[in-house]
């Protein structure tokens, strides 16, 4: 498949549409796609990623889906598959433009609570959140090409450190946006009938996660590589929090702690792992709902309600995100 897209946009979008129905695709298929599109405009022709960059207005649906593919294409588990700075640069661009990009496959999907095996997700956020939880690990773990001489392997250590520091910056800027999406995600599950009984980030997925960065983490020297460790627990405390609160990852506190207890502490997981979580999927609770941080233990009353505080405008916590001012009690 060859895009002109830097030629003639218009005439393409139509293909395009055509492949976007990738999600009736088996993700085999969709991922040596995607291998293909990066092959050809990000590692063969240097400086083409910018042909490739054009499709984000000629089919906003086929970028979602292209960016679920690279996802489960470059996964971190090796420095093969870290991918390179400029598709980085172009999928973190496309996202923090609009962070609802991700989502668009999932608004205009016919949604059923068991999705089938074997295709592409209904969104790439847990490619994502992988992404930006297993970065500072990754990137600390990768090797610096062999050195042809001190000079030039100097030269070489330099030019890496550069390109790593701002692919980190990349990645933060990634973050934010996803935990943009997943605070937005509440009222779209809620708005579809889907709150409490779909989870688009499963517990699978995130305990695999885990499991990943507890392994790095060992691998790493903890003496070498404190503030990455640190780093990545800090991404996933925060994840796991806003995902849990807001019903996309259909969660437990027991399931939190069982599954986070071979990881190194941290002390942003720690407070999560005490605080609020979602509430079990059987619970019908209306949306906002937000469980208290302790629970009264058996055999104790119950105090009383405090009294009706009055209404509180309403805070910008987030860029384009209405966050509801909470006062402490």
């Amino acid at each position: 498949m060859r895009l002109a897209l830097s030629r003639v946009p218009v005439p393409v979008q139509m293909p395009l549409e055509g492949v976007a129905c990738l999600q009736c695709t088996p993700a085999v298929y969709c991922v040596r796609l995607a291998q293909a599109l990066v092959d050809d405009y990000c590692s063969l022709v240097p400086g083409s990623v910018q042909t490739l960059q054009h499709i984000f207005s000629a089919s906003p649906r086929f970028c979602c889906q292209f960016i679920t593919a690279i996802t489960m294409l470059y996964d971190l588990s090796s420095d093969d598959l870290i991918p390179s700075p400029d598709l980085l640069e172009m999928v973190v661009s496309w996202i923090f433009e609009d962070p609802r990009l991700i989502l668009i496959t999932f608004l205009n999907t016919p949604i059923a609570t068991s999705l089938p095996i074997g295709f592409l997700e209904l969104t790439p956020l847990c490619g994502l959140i992988c992404w930006c939880v297993k970065a500072p690990l990754a990137y600390k773990r990768r090797k610096p090409p062999p050195p042809s001489g001190a000079l030039s392997g100097k030269v070489a250590g330099d030019s890496l450190g550069s390109c790593d520091r701002d692919c980190q910056l990349l990645y933060s800027r990634l973050h934010l946006s996803v935990l943009q999406v997943l605070m937005l995600l509440q009222g779209h599950l809620t708005e579809k009938n889907l709150y409490g009984r779909l989870g688009l980030v499963t517990g699978e997925q995130m305990a695999s996660l885990v499991e990943d960065v507890r392994l790095l983490s060992d691998r790493l020297n903890p003496l070498h590589a404190s503030k990455e460790i640190e780093l990545a627990l800090d991404r996933l405390a925060q994840v796991l929090q806003v995902a849990m609160a807001s019903g996309v990852l259909l969660w437990t506190r027991e399931n939190l702690r069982t599954v986070c207890s071979g990881l190194p502490h941290n002390n942003l997981l720690q407070l999560v792992i005490s605080g609020p979580v979602q509430p079990p999927a059987h619970a019908a609770l209306p949306p906002g709902f937000y469980p208290p941080i302790h629970t009264p233990p058996l055999g104790y009353p119950a105090h009383a309600a405090h009294p009706a505080l009055p209404a509180h405008p309403v805070q910008a916590f987030m860029p384009g995100v209405a966050f509801p001012y909470r006062p402490i009690r």
